[in-house]
């Protein structure tokens, strides 16, 4: 097994006032040439929207995007006619395909919204724009990993145009959860979303990132109790 860390005090940074955001990997004005992605993993954004801000209407093209709430809640509209709200519990995903333009708006005007970003490459270009929005809270177990994520549209959780999987585990204290790869040239990518674990000699703390490759499977430990998600996608 071959690894990368990525500790969260390492991630790029930006604050516009309304939005203050933490960058996994090279986005907008953060350029680290190390850190443009991982496999089809492009983007892991850790955002933070003050309350009656968000994103104007902007364009997206031939990218899936993953949007998964932990606080607050997030407006979304788009050009396809979708008009709903995601809060934490839920996930939602876009398929630009041949283009889609969307916003993205606190639902509140006085608290926050904290969501993360997240943008896989397709494994084919110019699809029809789409959009899912599912709730995943209710299909966890407590201290497995659940698939929240996949290529096929009638398996668990939402799916996208690409060979990937997510999963996401609640662990308690003292609990070791293991997943299994879907695919030969594949890796994961787990990120703490709050918590300690440890994967093989690696301790890991919230926010913290590591790139897993060249194993079949292995075995997360939760130190403290801890949120996890793994994303398996083609290296």
């Amino acid at each position: 097994m071959k690894t990368i860390v990525h500790k969260a005090n390492t991630r790029g940074d930006a604050n516009h006032g309304w939005l203050k955001s933490k960058h996994t990997f090279s986005f907008a004005n953060y350029y680290n040439p190390e850190r443009m992605g991982f496999g089809a993993l492009r983007v892991i954004n850790d955002d933070h929207v003050e309350g009656g801000k968000g994103f104007g209407t902007h364009p997206h093209r031939d990218m899936e995007i993953t949007s998964i709430p932990t606080s607050g809640k997030l407006v979304h509209k788009d050009t396809i006619g979708t008009n709903g709200i995601i809060e934490s519990g839920e996930i939602q995903v876009m398929s630009a395909g041949t283009g889609i333009a969307h916003s993205e708006m606190n639902g509140n005007a006085d608290e926050p919204v904290k969501f993360f970003q997240i943008w896989v490459m397709p494994n084919k270009q110019g699809v029809e724009p789409r959009y899912q929005q599912l709730k995943i809270a209710d299909m966890l177990k407590p201290n497995e990993f659940g698939q929240i994520l996949s290529p096929h549209p009638d398996d668990a959780g939402v799916w996208i145009h690409q060979d990937a999987w997510f999963h996401m585990g609640n662990l308690d204290k003292g609990v070791s959860a293991g997943y299994e790869l879907k695919g030969n040239q594949h890796g994961v990518y787990a990120f703490i979303i709050e918590g300690k674990v440890k994967i093989g000699d690696e301790v890991l703390e919230t926010r913290d990132g590591m790139g897993i490759i060249d194993t079949k499977g292995f075995d997360v430990e939760a130190l403290e109790d801890s949120r996890v998600l793994l994303m398996e996608v083609p290296m």
